[in-house]
């Protein structure tokens, strides 16, 4: 892909907003393993093949199994992949990246709430959002995968 106007255009104080969200988030989640399958589903939702690119290399570093990055689409019918507190925030990425009802269904955010307390639950939402932002901002830029260097 060409370098165009498009892919170029980030102000560096946006990007620097948004990292800050990012890091800040993920910081406050504290297990690293777990945000990158929360950004990694999202992104699969979004299309984002370079946020995929990106954290799916992350995720490894972090420990992630193979197994579980290979069947993150489908977590729902895999039992025995994640547990119940990934199961609760993978939910809530979806409930949160799509919000196809207006809101976050009830039963959604209470199930996460079983497995976080209120700081982490915090972060854990604010880790959506901040990838969600990230998605929209590559894709509407169309940046594609393979600029991420660990």
């Amino acid at each position: 892909m060409t370098v165009t106007v498009r892919t170029r255009l980030l102000d560096p104080a946006v990007a620097q907003a948004m990292s800050a969200l990012s890091a800040t988030a993920k910081k406050g989640l504290g297990d690293p393993a777990l945000a990158e399958l929360v950004v990694i589903r999202a992104s699969q939702i979004n299309h984002c093949a370079f946020c995929l690119d990106m954290h799916l290399a992350i995720a490894r570093k972090h420990g992630v199994s193979e197994k579980q990055l290979d069947l993150l689409a489908a977590w729902e019918e895999a039992e025995g992949i994640f547990d119940e507190r990934e199961r609760a925030a993978l939910a809530l990425t979806e409930a949160v990246t799509v919000l196809t009802e207006g809101f976050v269904p009830d039963e959604v955010y209470d199930r996460a709430a079983k497995h976080f307390d209120g700081t982490q639950l915090t972060h854990l939402i604010g880790l959506i959002v901040a990838i969600n932002n990230w998605n929209r901002v590559m894709v509407g830029r169309r940046i594609p995968p393979g600029g991420y260097t660990p």
